[in-house]
């Protein structure tokens, strides 16, 4: 039997592995190169972007305030920040002005007018989805406060909660995995069309995948949240159980693919743990080991149930 702990473990370490293997792919062959390049003395290793990094930053935020405080985190995510990490110009901006002293209130409308609909909030919401899984309303409450620090725009928000919610979900699966009950859970969840179109067509595909032309036309692979947080999602739901069968769908479907293997990673070792990922690549991973215990750590510091409080995925 998976235990819980292996399972916290498995989502950080699925989230950074996917991230560092999708992360060699993105951009075609000058990207692989200028990826290589920036990495220095981590050549040789696995080396994860500013998705496992942003991830890391929660995560310890989480530990350190034993709930979503999103002043402290927000003061993590700038004062962590590596550039050389692959962050878009626009949240490079964003945390610099955070660091600079700004409240992240406004300086997330400073740089996106209208707030950012892409997809940085999703790629970074695993460990949300693992401390708030007994409790989904806190949940809910604790994604919209997260993403809305650098993606205030409701597509973004709506990816935020979104990948948190299935992370939690797959968190919880103790039976064999049910790809249809699952996606209705999260259809009950969003309330954007955006995303509820997209997730009934995978639904819908479960009975007659398609070639991966149709999943890019109709999905998406790009850096908007509502496309490429919906297409990670497809990706777990086709390879619930086969992480690098998942990985090389994702990599063959290009576009953002550091992203996509993000979320779906962290939702594949949400549900299958620790032993489910292949170690003779978690082996070469950056930072393995402190990933690891910071999982562990993740997990020690679960807020108790809340009393009386339903934690029904349909129902919350």
């Amino acid at each position: 039997m998976v235990t819980l702990d292996d399972r916290f473990t498995g989502s950080l370490l699925g989230l950074a592995l996917a991230d560092a293997l999708g992360a060699r792919h993105e951009g075609g062959a000058f990207g692989a190169v200028a990826w290589w390049l920036a990495g220095g003395r981590a050549r040789g290793l696995l080396r994860w972007t500013d998705d496992t990094e942003m991830a890391i930053g929660l995560a310890e935020s989480l530990i350190a305030r034993r709930a979503l405080d999103p002043d402290h985190l927000a003061r993590r995510w700038a004062e962590g920040m590596d550039p050389r990490r692959g962050y878009g110009s626009g949240a490079r901006k964003l945390l610099e002005r955070i660091r600079a002293g700004e409240d992240w209130r406004t300086a997330n409308r400073g740089v996106f007018p209208d707030g950012s609909f892409g997809n940085g909030a999703a790629m970074r919401a695993a460990p949300l989805g693992l401390f708030f899984h007994r409790d989904l309303k806190a949940l809910r409450q604790a994604a919209d406060l997260a993403s809305g620090i650098t993606h205030a725009h409701p597509l973004g928000m709506e990816g935020g909660r979104l990948i948190a919610w299935a992370v939690a979900l797959a968190l919880r699966i103790e039976s064999p995995f049910d790809a249809d009950a699952f996606l209705a859970a999260l259809l009950d969840a969003c309330e954007l069309e955006e995303y509820r179109s997209r997730l009934q067509r995978v639904r819908m595909w479960l009975l007659d995948p398609p070639w991966l032309p149709e999943i890019r036309r109709h999905l998406g692979t790009s850096v908007l949240a509502h496309e490429s947080s919906v297409t990670a999602i497809d990706a777990f739901c086709r390879y619930p159980s086969h992480f690098l069968a998942m990985m090389e769908h994702v990599i063959e479907l290009g576009g953002d693919t550091d992203t996509i293997g993000a979320m779906a990673g962290g939702i594949f070792g949400a549900r299958n743990g620790v032993s489910s990922l292949p170690e003779e690549w978690l082996g070469k991973l950056e930072m393995r080991d402190e990933i690891e215990a910071l999982a562990r750590r993740l997990h020690a510091s679960l807020p108790p149930p809340a009393a009386g409080r339903s934690v029904d995925p349909a129902g919350a």
